[in-house]
């Protein structure tokens, strides 16, 4: 059967399975990709349309200052689409890698809290999720899951407003988080970059960065991006597919 985009490269897998058996530090990098396939909309795009509203112009301190209502309504409907979904095999292969790798750290660009629910435990979130408030007035932080959520929600600590606990356009990440990333990219010896479009920074940097300081890069992803020519391998294909059948090879290798 001749290959395409959309086979699985058997000699691939087995090449980075080998590499995985081999290293003991490994760094994934997740995007939205890999929560396609468990059904969570990328909300940019025509996917982020609401009610004739951009994704791009409510997910903003501007916006928010605007008109707190109409984006704690748009999350609203954001976390009730995604409380029901569930994590795919994707999410659970990276668990089972977790387990079997002595130094391992996972660093996704999601904020639909599916890495968590599936059980990964040394996580950066860093983005923030949806799945956690922040009080604007106070700065404490907690875990909210209600759907629907009491709009405008307020800090049971000070009265003040809460926000969604996530990173908007055009503010600044976790500088703690941010610092631990870079480390991790220093000292790693393998990283996986997985359903990540290749264009939105500073992640888009992230792979490259590895690679500069060392690193066997792989890439998961169903198309090319515009950092697949720099990696060691690019296996192209859904996540929920061929992470599984990574994990299985290095059982073979073990």
């Amino acid at each position: 059967m001749p290959q395409n985009q959309h086979s699985i490269d058997m000699d691939k897998i087995r090449e980075v399975a080998g590499r995985l058996n081999a290293f003991s530090r490994i760094l994934v990098l997740t995007g939205a990709g890999i929560s396609q396939e468990s059904g969570v909309p990328t909300f940019r795009g025509k996917d982020g349309l609401w009610k004739s509203q951009r994704a791009e112009d409510l997910a903003t301190p501007e916006a928010f200052a605007k008109d707190p209502v109409l984006v704690w309504k748009w999350y609203d409907w954001r976390r009730s689409l995604i409380k029901p979904l569930q994590p795919n095999r994707a999410h659970y292969a990276l668990v089972d890698l977790e387990e079997r790798i002595e130094v391992f750290s996972l660093v996704t660009q999601n904020v639909d809290g599916l890495h968590r629910a599936a059980g990964s435990k040394n996580l950066i979130e860093m983005h923030g999720t949806l799945w956690r408030v922040r009080c604007t007035l106070c700065g404490k932080t907690s875990d909210n899951r209600e759907v629907p959520i009491t709009i405008p929600p307020m800090c049971e600590a000070c009265g003040g407003m809460l926000r969604p606990d996530v990173v908007w356009f055009g503010e600044a990440l976790d500088y703690e988080g941010l610092t631990r990333i870079y480390q991790l990219l220093e000292n790693t010896e393998m990283m996986l970059v997985v359903g990540t479009s290749g264009v939105v920074q500073p992640a888009a940097s992230f792979g490259l960065a590895a690679k500069r300081s060392g690193a066997f890069v792989v890439e998961v992803n169903r198309s090319k991006t515009p950092q697949s020519p720099f990696f060691d391998v690019s296996l192209d294909g859904k996540a929920g597919e061929i992470l599984p059948r990574l994990v299985s090879a290095i059982t073979y290798y073990a």
